[in-house]
């Protein structure tokens, strides 16, 4: 506080000479005019109930630490949660090349101040359409739900079809982010949404259900290999021979990190890939460090109704001459607004340099090491504790880093489980229980190439003590 008024260390335009500068200029004189067409009935009358800003750096600092210190973290407990964001390794690299000025705050990435964004993002979008069978890979969303809620958008104006098919066994976040992108029943020119059975034996979609419900209103068929629950689908080409059969897009779901040792969708004649690059170099961090990806065959119909941003490689006016830029900008919201096939918001491009970096520095031999470890790990895992007494395998091995355990001929309930291990330092598999009744007290557990042989051999010791 000075003789100026307050002036707030953290929010420019703060200092009361510039704000009232700024108002004359638009011929205004107080900040409430700005806010004058918003209905009374939707605004909070009077301030609200805040404490005192914290004005010291130091102050504010010790303060967030002091709420972060509320949680316990997978630095502290070794930890064997998957479901959407997993325990991977990030190269140091990683780190490096993402904190770099010109990438972290460089924001869009456009040609006034584009300082290598363009070529770094093209650099992904190569890795990746190598890595998924594809020509086209495009500016990732926010995560692997928002990325396949999307896709059947693109599937529906494709074909002007308004039905699409999911897999039963799909995790409920990601479910409900597609049900909120495909538009709830009483909005007009709504997505149906129809559920595909899962072979209760192997977790796997029911072929004979997908083919009695695709019909001439289906717009997709959406599945995961490998799946919520970890299984892979063998099927996989069948699945997008019957979508097409139908005159539907096939969607396929994908680990990137699987990659290495499981067929791409590409090779499967899947019609667009979604997932999340999460694994690839980016940090679990409180349930951010998600960023879901899109790709597919360089067909004029799909790049027309993809709504987000592409970079590649553009011929400049100069003969010989090109330069990386964004591909076919006028078709976003970005570029024609309400016009463009789909809206499209601020998009995780940093996670796309982070993921093109790690696939950068591992090559294709890393990939398909780091793959190959991953299943030797889980299926380890999975040996041992299935070697425990009362404790089952419910969907089998065919799966490749999670895999349901389950917890029903011991007498304990998931939740008492996982109490006890968190008590000991570890924590336990995701709690299967309330969203897949089918598969009793399980839970789903994930390996990956972080856990060591040690790692593994304390989970299996601990949980013994646990159910004795």
């Amino acid at each position: 506080m000075n003789d100026t008024g307050f002036i707030h260390p953290y929010i420019p335009n703060s200092v009361p000479a510039v704000r009232q500068e700024m108002l004359r200029e638009i011929g205004l004189t107080d900040v409430e005019e700005i806010l004058a067409e918003i209905p009374a009935n939707l605004r909070v009358p009077g301030l609200l109930s805040l404490p005192e800003p914290l004005l010291s750096e130091y102050d504010l600092r010790r303060h967030v630490q002091s709420l972060l210190d509320r949680n316990v973290s997978s630095a502290e407990c070794l930890n064997f949660l998957g479901g959407g964001c997993w325990s991977h390794f990030v190269p140091a690299l990683c780190d490096e090349i993402t904190a770099r000025g010109e990438f972290l705050t460089a924001y869009s990435g456009s040609n006034y101040s584009d300082l290598g964004k363009h070529q770094a993002r093209f650099e992904y979008n190569s890795l990746m359409a190598e890595l998924l069978d594809y020509d086209v890979v495009v500016e990732p969303g926010y995560d692997w739900g928002t990325a396949a809620g999307f896709a059947l958008r693109m599937a529906a104006r494709l074909t002007g079809r308004r039905e699409v098919l999911v897999p039963e066994n799909m995790g409920a976040e990601r479910r409900s982010i597609i049900a909120e992108l495909c538009e709830p029943e009483y909005v007009a020119g709504h997505i149906a949404i129809t559920e595909v059975a899962c072979d209760r034996a192997n977790g796997r979609l029911d072929l004979a259900d997908l083919a009695s419900k695709s019909s001439a209103a289906t717009a997709a068929v959406y599945f995961e290999n490998p799946g919520y629950l970890g299984q892979l689908e063998p099927g996989a080409a069948e699945i997008c021979r019957l979508a097409r059969d139908a005159g539907a897009v096939s969607i396929a779901g994908v680990d990137p990190i699987s990659l290495g040792v499981v067929a791409p969708p590409g090779s499967y004649r899947a019609d667009i890939a979604v997932g999340d690059l999460q694994p690839l170099g980016i940090h679990m961090a409180a349930g951010t460090g998600l960023s879901g990806f899109m790709a597919f065959r360089d067909e004029e119909p799909y790049l027309a109704e993809c709504p987000f941003a592409i970079y590649t490689i553009l011929e400049t006016t100069v003969a010989g001459e090109h330069t990386f830029g964004e591909l076919l900008s006028g078709r976003t919201s970005y570029g024609v607004r309400d016009q463009a096939p789909d809206w499209v918001g601020t998009q995780t491009g940093l996670w796309a340099i982070c993921a093109g970096v790690y696939l950068a520095s591992l090559g294709p031999q890393g990939m398909r090491e780091v793959g190959e470890t991953i299943v030797r790990r889980a299926h380890y895992a999975a040996r041992r504790l299935a070697e425990l007494p009362g404790v089952s395998l419910p969907l089998g091995d065919g799966f490749f880093k999670e895999f349901p355990v389950c917890f029903d001929d011991t007498g304990k309930s998931v939740a008492e489980v996982n109490e006890a291990l968190l008590a000991r330092g570890i924590f336990g598999g995701r709690n299967l229980s309330v969203g897949y009744p089918q598969l009793g007290q399980s839970a789903l557990y994930c390996v990956t190439e972080v856990h060591t042989r040690g790692d593994i051999d304390r989970l299996v010791d601990t949980l013994a003590e646990v159910l004795s």
